[in-house]
């Protein structure tokens, strides 16, 4: 079969999801060797009702999670205000991006054990659970809970969905429904910001997470009641221990004590604070356990062999600045409309638009051209350097911008991520044998995972800290202690509202100069992560024989 989809690879005539931890169909697999492939029965005996009803349900799955990830961009900054924490701005989606990232392989790998029924099923009923958390949340730190534990959630919906795509529909037909998957990240990306604005502004950000409960009611119904696909009868002892736990503990150990560092640094105690200090040495001292616990591992979530190449490197490390890149500008270009342009929670929403739809319409047109082409080098260099480009514009960007050129800039950088959604994936894929295919696509997705996380918390710490700079230049124009205090620091995102308040025209351009110039740092931070990818484009090969994907 000839086929490319977004979310969707072929490598040796076997259809690989690129998001989920096994291709695997959902069988007893034993703990040491892997599982045969085999083709799922056909689809002819199921009738169109019921494969409409299962596919509604699935792509409802997807649509969830992507629309809880872009609605909630436009009402952070209202959330802050409203919980009056400034503590936790970057973390209201670093908390969901890395525990999705986390625990996405966990979940795939529970879905192979135990089967994708039940695993989406329970990733369902926890998702409106944990939404609940987070609807009612009246701290800061109930919210980030929430989050994480929805965040845990969502990494089932965004991978076993693929897989269980693969094991109902065979490779003949399979293509057309994963299609219908991406046009929901398409959708979510286009609605997101702008249902998120409208509700931070006309209603309440508590309805970011309200609407939850009714698309993950009826999306349980339907999965329940419709899908039919094979459904294991493995013991729950065995399950566990096919499971690396080791791997898992020690990787977030790794991640949480180095996001907890950074953030602490320079907003809640000094960088020479013995709990920082101690914090970024344990992230540097667990990382070798880490390694050491994925070498002795039986099924390691990350088996090390797929970094035993140069090129597989350089794939990640593009797909690592890709998403560092794409998210910071989708977290941060919100506070920039609503604190430099005096946009609203709504405006700000629209005004991103383009990016998301860019991205969307130029994701597809890059599959189709995969499928027709076979090539896929190419697309990642005009990629990382449209990219690159485009992230090197939004230093331009200060209170006299003119829409258009914001517009403009846009349009450049969601070019080049758009381009780049799909092809790192490939060049991963192609150099792998077919059997680790699945664990280096689920090794790309952990990967960019945590780099939203990571990209949130450092460029969070570098807002704030160029904000505390902008101090004594308020001071100079007349603000009073207490305002300089509340745009300073970490507190500066979460008092965006106090901004048109300001009576005082000069007192007010400052401000805004001041939010304006901070955020430089946050787009030179991503334009450096795109050079990065740029230069390790050079040392990422084509692997030949792929002309016929």
């Amino acid at each position: 079969m000839k086929t490319h989809l977004p979310h969707d690879a072929v490598v040796d005539n076997q259809v690989l999801s690129p998001v989920a931890g096994s291709l695997l169909p959902a069988a007893n697999p034993g703990l040491d060797e892997p599982v045969t492939i085999v083709e799922p029965p056909s689809e002819t005996t199921r009738g169109r009702f019921r494969t409409s009803a299962i596919m509604v349900g699935l792509c409802g799955a997807i649509f969830l999670a992507a629309l809880n990830q872009t609605t909630v961009a436009t009402t952070i900054p209202t959330i802050s205000n409203d919980l009056k924490s400034a503590s936790g701005y970057a973390w209201i989606t670093a908390a969901y991006s890395v525990a999705s990232g986390v625990a996405g392989p966990i979940w795939s790998k529970f879905s192979d054990i135990w089967g994708r029924k039940v695993i989406l099923l329970t990733a369902v009923g926890l998702y409106f659970c944990f939404s609940i958390i987070c609807a009612t949340s009246q701290t800061m730190q109930m919210l980030i809970v929430g989050r994480s534990l929805q965040g845990a959630a969502g990494g089932a919906l965004m991978q076993v969905v693929y897989a269980t795509i693969s094991d109902i529909f065979s490779m003949r037909t399979r293509t057309f429904y994963l299609s219908l998957l991406q046009m929901m990240w398409a959708i979510a990306g286009g609605l997101g910001p702008v249902v998120g604005g409208v509700f931070a502004q006309y209603a309440s950000w508590r309805w970011v997470f309200w609407i939850n409960l009714p698309i993950s009611f009826i999306i349980f119904f339907l999965l329940w009641a419709f899908l039919d696909v094979h459904n294991p009868k493995t013991g729950i002892v065995p399950g566990l221990q096919a499971v690396d736990w080791y791997g898992i503990c020690s990787m977030l150990a790794v991640v949480v004590t180095l996001l907890l560092g950074l953030n602490f640094g320079g907003n809640l105690v000094p960088w020479r604070s013995p709990l920082v200090i101690c914090l970024l040495v344990a992230s540097v001292l667990i990382t070798p356990v880490f390694f050491l616990c994925e070498r002795k591992a039986r099924s390691p979530i990350v088996p090390l062999d797929i970094f035993g190449t140069v090129s597989n490197l350089m794939a990640l490390v593009i797909g690592f600045a890709h998403d560092w890149a794409v998210f910071s500008t989708e977290f941060y270009l919100p506070l920039y409309f609503q604190a430099v342009k005096n946009a609203s929670p709504v405006e700000s929403g629209l005004r991103i638009v383009p990016i998301t739809c860019t991205q969307a319409v130029v994701g597809i047109v890059t599959g189709l051209i995969v499928h027709k082409s076979g090539r896929y080098l190419e697309l990642i260099w005009v990629g990382v350097m449209f990219l690159a480009l485009g992230n090197g514009l939004y230093i331009n960007l200060n209170v006299a911008s003119p829409l258009g050129a914001i517009v403009a800039y846009q349009l450049v950088a969601a070019t080049g991520a758009g381009l780049l959604f799909q092809p790192p994936l490939i060049a991963l894929q192609a150099l792998v044998p077919p059997r680790k295919t699945a664990a280096a696509t689920s090794a790309l997705g952990l990967v960019r995972n945590l780099s939203i996380s990571i990209a949130i918390v450092v460029g969070h710490v570098v807002f704030s800290q160029r904000m505390d700079t902008q101090r004594n230049s308020l001071l100079d124009h007349g603000a009073s202690n207490n305002l300089a205090d509340s745009f300073s620091g970490s507190t500066a995102a979460a008092n965006v509202a106090l901004i048109s308040t300001l009576s005082d025209p000069e007192l007010k351009t400052t401000v805004q100069t001041a939010f304006a110039d901070s955020l430089k740092g946050v787009w030179i931070l991503c334009t450096s992560m795109c050079i990065c990818a740029v230069l390790s484009k050079v040392y990422t090969e084509h692997r030949t024989g792929l002309d016929n994907i």
